[in-house]
């Protein structure tokens, strides 16, 4: 019998360190005769630490929420009797457990080894065919027939800008260069987003070979996987999974004994997130501020020390082992006719089964949002997305039904992105939202131009306004105005895209802003400043708001409806919180 414990990030947060601690512990005292494996994130984040029980039959039983009191019953009912746990179980290869809807409409190619592998073993990796890909490729020793395969597969760049991987490959390999390189962009720096980290921390060497495969397709010897200083995890294992592949020779001089030389270097970034612009990102590799520059020329044909250099995100490499050994044909049959293949998202915000999902291109927001992930938390109005992070837009829930693709997505003004989707109920105010993701990527501007560096600025200056209740009259107009003036005149990406998040909600909630700009009212009840708080007759006189509220505004005695005193209100909320009769406080 073999017991994994998820320990990725996600896993660790939730204590499976202690719940592995204690496995390890049980089998040192008591000779227990089962074998203790890590392994990484199998997407159900929201139900870690996650304990895998793997029978001598192969049979395979998923359990949730398995901290280390737990893991006595589990012992005595499962492991030593046989009998699984039902109201724990997750999933199991027998059809049952509480989670098996999630899995169903998934289908899992960048994910397929993810929770399943110890992602610090390259023998779990070399079990499961890995660096079979890579072997096959050296074999066939034809670069340019395995970058028409990468063309006809339909794969696109899964960091947001959704270009042609095969044909960035042949413009990098039609360049003319004494050397070439090859960049993994793991610079994940959007809100909401982990879909790289859980691959890098999951399952590294599909990463590593998917670089080698690429490094061999343009003729590239040196590699460097940009990856940001906040994922510790991930650094350790990959800096692990390199020097392993090195040691198999996998990486390195020579490899496959077909002539082939490609070394990978380690990049830590320092969070910037303009430095997942991919010229901001070569100008930190080498050692400069981290800045866009204008482009052409492009990195494939000058790119990292001015040399040609081809830059994949973590995603899109790790597709490639797949692609190789399944067949370019098998891929471009998942998917729609411009968009082939899956596309992993991160899920966040009021959504009931948070985590990771992989799903085939083309199926709608409706099937992620309640059918994959379970619907909206508390039962509440779906009332939007955001997708693409700060560079994407909010997509109403009466488009909950368009397919996900990079076109229908366009369409919307959202944007597809790297795979951060957040969900957003009706406590949302669309207002704050897009105030929020304005802050951060004005934060996060470089500086360099002068339409993103003020124009943010002043965006972020009127959002801030109307969510404090002091708006100006035209703020709703000037900040279209500023809008359109920073997409337009922005250099790069950060800031062409940076207005999405207020343009989107704009577009499909501008009763919201109106609301908040001409009447001072926020109709999520969000925004603290905007909202009135009082006592109604329903009010039992308990005295529990009087004891929380700190401005000393609330009055009375006990069984004798309370008064609030709006003239000394803060609006903090604290009474509304506290208070346990329905009706007895109401807020406008």
């Amino acid at each position: 019998m073999k017991i994994l414990v998820g320990l990725g990030t996600c896993g660790i947060a939730a204590g499976a360190e202690r719940t592995y601690q204690a496995l390890a512990g049980r089998k040192a005292s008591s000779g227990a005769s089962f074998t203790l494996a890590k392994t990484g994130c199998i997407g159900m984040c929201y139900r870690e630490p996650i304990v895998e029980i793997r029978t001598k039959e192969g049979r395979r039983y998923q359990y949730g929420n398995m901290t280390a009191d737990k893991l006595d019953r589990l012992f005595s009912e499962h492991v030593e009797a046989g009998r699984p746990i039902a109201e724990w179980l997750l999933w199991s290869d027998d059809g049952s457990g509480s989670e098996q809807a999630y899995t169903t409409e998934q289908n899992r190619i960048v994910l397929r080894n993810c929770g399943t592998i110890d992602p610090e073993s390259i023998e779990d990796y070399l079990a499961v065919g890995g660096y079979q890909a890579l072997r096959q490729v050296l074999e066939q020793n034809d670069p340019d027939a395995l970058i028409a395969a990468i063309i006809q597969s339909g794969l696109r760049g899964r960091g947001g800008a959704g270009f042609s991987t095969g044909m960035k490959w042949r413009f990098t390999r039609m360049a003319k260069g004494d050397h070439k390189y090859v960049i993994c962009n793991a610079d994940e720096g959007d809100p909401g987003a982990f879909m790289d980290r859980s691959v890098l921390e999951s399952d590294p060497h599909s990463v590593l070979e998917g670089m080698a495969i690429a490094a061999f397709a343009i003729g590239a010897d040196t590699g460097y996987i940009y990856c940001r200083a906040e994922y510790p995890k991930a650094i350790e294992r990959l800096t692990l999974a390199i020097g392993q592949a090195e040691a198999a020779g996998w990486l390195g001089q020579d490899i496959g004994k077909r002539g082939f030389s490609f070394s990978i270097r380690l990049k830590e970034g320092a969070g910037a997130f303009v430095c997942g612009e991919e010229t901001a990102l070569i100008a930190s590799i080498e050692g400069k501020r981290g800045m866009p520059r204008v482009r052409p020329p492009f990195p494939a044909v000058r790119g990292l020390w001015g040399r040609p250099t081809c830059i994949n995100n973590v995603e899109t490499l790790a597709n490639l082992p797949w692609i190789v050994t399944r067949g370019a044909a098998a891929f471009a049959a998942l998917g729609t006719k411009g968009s082939k293949g899956t596309k992993v998202f991160a899920m966040a915000g009021k959504i009931k089964r948070g985590g990771l999902v992989e799903v085939p291109m083309g199926i709608s927001i409706r099937q992620i949002v309640f059918g994959v992930c379970g619907g909206i938390k508390e039962d509440r109005k779906f009332k939007a997305v955001q997708m693409g992070g700060p560079s994407g837009g909010c997509i109403p829930f009466e488009l909950q039904d368009t397919v996900i693709d990079y076109e229908s997505i366009t369409k919307t003004g959202a944007i597809m992105g790297s795979g951060g989707l957040v969900v957003m109920d009706e406590t949302t105010c669309m207002v704050d939202v897009a105030r929020f993701f304005l802050d951060f990527t004005q934060r996060e501007s470089c500086g360099k131009c002068t339409f993103c560096r003020v124009g943010t600025k002043r965006m972020l200056e009127i959002l801030t306004r109307a969510c404090e209740g002091k708006s100006r009259e035209g703020d709703i107009e000037r900040l279209e105005e500023l809008a359109e003036q920073v997409r337009n005149g922005s250099q790069c990406a950060l800031g062409q895209t940076a207005p999405n998040p207020v343009l989107t909600t704009l577009k499909y909630f501008r009763s919201e802003y109106e609301a908040h700009v001409n009447n001072r009212k926020c109709p999520a009840h969000k925004c603290g400043p905007l909202l009135t708080y009082d006592i109604t007759d329903a009010c039992v006189g308990c005295l529990l708001c009087i004891k929380a509220c700190s401005a000393g505004a609330i009055t009375g005695e006990r069984k004798h409806k309370h008064t609030l005193d709006q003239s000394q209100c803060t609006r903090c909320g604290q009474c509304y919180k506290v208070c346990n009769v329905e009706g007895a406080i109401s807020v406008d």
